[in-house]
């Protein structure tokens, strides 16, 4: 596999970020067809945090964050550093001093499908990151990998300026080609939630709205007035 790094890529604009932004991952990853969501152990580590931008993409080898300092360089004011390693590996990738790098370049923040450590400061810096592990074991700095090639991060393939979102629900991917679709899809849904929510307030039931008796009656699910009714119907069945 040949190491190399693309300095540029192509970003979404900035109209479309500022979409995304009025978004949450859980609206986006429903409205664009239940795909594109990284796995659940991605977990942020400064709660309330969301970010949304384009991925630059590093692949580096578990335990060696060597193409990560190469991706500081290419990043810019906006993007967000998206990690994953060749092996499974949860050792501290990156801590205080590349994330004050990142700081520096303007990047919104990290999801690393790894471990990170300094993370008291990096809480105090306020940097946004979502990891798989916090784990102080250190790094080498020798082997090769890519930056801005697909990456598999969290079990979904990025590209080099997907859009990337990530909340306290967990971290949504768009590709480039879908980003105009998963936002009028999500408008839509957000529409579709707050008929919902006026229901909700005038005390109907979401059993009704959403017509689920007759799924009930399908699962065969019972119902009983009271708890001595069901006592008695299967008191007289153990009877028999």
């Amino acid at each position: 596999m040949e190491n190399y790094v693309i300095k540029n890529i192509t970003r979404p604009d900035q109209q479309a970020i500022l979409e995304f932004e009025r978004l949450d991952v859980s609206t986006v990853y429903e409205a664009q067809g239940k795909v594109g969501l990284m796995n659940y152990n991605l977990r942020p580590i400064i709660q309330g945090s969301s970010i949304c931008g384009p991925a630059v993409t590093c692949t580096c080898h578990a335990g060696d964050n060597l193409m990560i300092h190469a991706a500081v360089e290419v990043c810019k004011p906006g993007d967000i550093l998206v990690i994953t390693t060749i092996g499974d590996g949860v050792s501290g990738m990156i801590g205080e001093l590349i994330i004050t790098a990142l700081i520096k370049r303007g990047v919104k923040g990290i999801i690393i499908d790894s471990g990170i450590r300094d993370v008291a400061r990096i809480r105090e810096l306020g940097f946004p990151v979502w990891a798989k592990a916090i784990f102080s074991q250190g790094t080498t700095k020798i082997k090769g990998g890519s930056v801005n090639a697909p990456a598999i991060c969290g079990g979904v393939t990025v590209h080099p300026g997907d859009m990337i979102m990530a909340d306290d629900d967990g971290v949504v991917v768009i590709k480039k080609a879908d980003t105009q679709y998963a936002i009028e899809s999500s408008k839509k849904r957000m529409q579709k939630e707050e008929g919902t929510k006026q229901k909700i307030a005038n005390d109907e039931l979401s059993i009704e709205f959403y017509n689920l008796r007759p799924v009930l009656e399908q699962q065969k699910v019972h119902y009983y007035e009271d708890e001595e009714e069901f006592s008695k119907k299967h008191l007289s069945v153990t009877t028999i």
